[in-house]
């Protein structure tokens, strides 16, 4: 399993980025996708996910409104459009498959398999 994450970058406060992540190893079409960010000294945390289909969509809070996930199975890529980027969104971020997307972001990584991530730095 295998995910390799960019799009990355610094961007001023208030700003937008678009991530993407290209998943290869297993059947992509198959699982819920979801990014992750952990912030230097903080712990990793969800920021959104979506289904399969891309039925459904989910955030945290923190974000709902200014982020967008969303996923092409022709490609085995997910994205994550995020704007009004905020100063304290400084993090690395991740993708990953995970067993299950639900409105509680409680997310597991399905294969406990992290890529190198992507870094974003939002300058105040």
């Amino acid at each position: 399993v295998q995910v390799a994450e960019s799009g990355g970058g610094l961007v001023q406060s208030g700003g937008s980025l678009r991530l993407s992540c290209v998943a290869s190893g297993f059947r992509f079409g198959d699982y819920s996708m979801a990014w992750f960010r952990q912030a230097p000294g903080k712990e990793r945390e969800g920021v959104s996910c979506i289904w399969y289909r891309s039925s459904r969509q989910f955030y945290s809070d923190s974000v709902k409104g200014r982020f967008t996930i969303s996923r092409d199975n022709a490609r085995n890529t997910v994205y994550l459009e995020m704007n009004n980027l905020q100063h304290e969104e400084t993090a690395t971020y991740f993708c990953a498959a995970v067993s299950a997307c639900l409105p509680s972001m409680d997310l597991f990584n399905a294969f406990n398999s992290w890529g190198q991530g992507t870094q974003v730095t939002v300058s105040s």
